[in-house]
C-alpha cells in the first residue's frame, strides 16, 4: 500500500503530528547527552564505576557490567542479570555517563527488590511483542474488508502493546528517581552536575512518552478510519 498514506487524511492529522514530536523527543535527548558528555564529573567516575555504586548502596551485589556496541544502547538485562552500557558511557566520567550508568543500576535494583510495575512490564512484554507484530496487519486487513471481527482482534492485540508501554513509564521514571536519589546521597554528583544528569534523565524518559503518543495516535486514526467507513 505504498500510496495509501496520501489518501489518508487521518495520517496527516494525528499520526504525522505524533511522529513530529517523537523526532523532537530523539533529537533533544541526543543534544542533551552530547551536552553533558562534555561536562566531566568532579569524582571522575566512570559510567560503569557509578552504576557499581548505585548497586552498592543498594545492597545489590550480583549483577554484572559489561560494555556493549553502540550509542544510547546502555540497558540492563534481567534474564542474564547484566547492565549493559554503551562505549561512550562504560568508560566515560561525564555527567552525563555517570546520570545514564545510575538509571540502568536502578533497573537492576528494581528487580532486585521486586519492583511491582516493572514486574508486571516484564509479563506484558511477549504479549506486546506478538501483539505489535499482527495488530497492524489485522487492523488493514479488518479495516480494508471492514470486517469487525478482525478489527476488533486487531485492537485488542494492539491494546496490549500499548499497555505495555503505559507500565513502561513508571518504570522508567521510577528508575530514574533511584539513580538521582542515590548519586545525591552518596555523593556522586555535586550540585551542578546533578541538574545535568536529571536533564539527562528527563530526555530520555520523554522519547517513552513519545512513544505510547504516536502508538495511541496510530490506533485512533485506525479507529477513526473505521468508524468512518461504516458511517459511508
Amino acid at each position: 500500500m505504498p500510496f495509501y498514506h496520501y489518501f489518508d487524511p487521518y495520517y496527516w492529522m494525528i499520526l504525522v503530528p505524533a511522529m513530529l514530536i517523537a523526532v523532537l523527543a530523539q533529537i533533544q535527548v541526543s543534544s542533551t547527552f552530547r551536552r553533558y558528555s562534555r561536562v566531566r564529573s568532579a569524582r571522575c567516575l566512570t559510567g560503569s564505576q557509578a552504576a557499581q555504586e548505585v548497586l552498592r548502596a543498594h545492597g545489590v551485589y550480583n549483577v554484572r557490567i559489561e560494555r556493549v556496541g553502540g550509542t544510547l544502547t546502555d540497558h540492563y538485562d534481567p534474564r542474564s542479570n547484566v547492565i549493559r552500557l554503551s562505549q561512550g558511557v562504560y568508560d566515560s566520567p561525564s555527567v552525563a555517563a555517570v546520570g545514564v550508568a545510575a538509571h540502568e543500576a536502578g533497573h537492576a535494583v528494581q528487580y532486585a527488590q521486586n519492583y511491582g510495575p516493572i514486574r508486571v512490564r516484564s509479563a506484558l512484554i511477549p504479549l506486546s511483542n506478538i501483539g505489535s507484530q499482527l495488530s497492524i496487519l489485522l487492523l488493514i486487513v479488518g479495516l480494508l474488508l471492514y470486517s469487525r471481527p478482525l478489527f476488533g482482534v486487531g485492537v485488542l492485540l494492539f491494546a496490549v502493546a500499548v499497555a505495555a508501554q503505559l507500565v513502561t513509564l513508571p518504570v522508567e521514571f521510577n528508575a530514574s528517581r533511584r539513580a538521582v536519589d542515590t548519586l545525591e546521597r552518596a555523593c556522586l554528583l555535586d550540585g551542578g552536575e546533578l541538574k545535568g544528569a536529571k536533564k539527562v534523565l528527563r530526555a530520555a524518559a520523554m522519547t517513552y512518552v513519545a512513544a505510547l503518543i504516536v502508538s495511541l495516535a496510530q490506533l485512533l486514526r485506525f479507529v477513526l478510519a473505521f468508524g468512518g467507513r461504516r458511517r459511508r
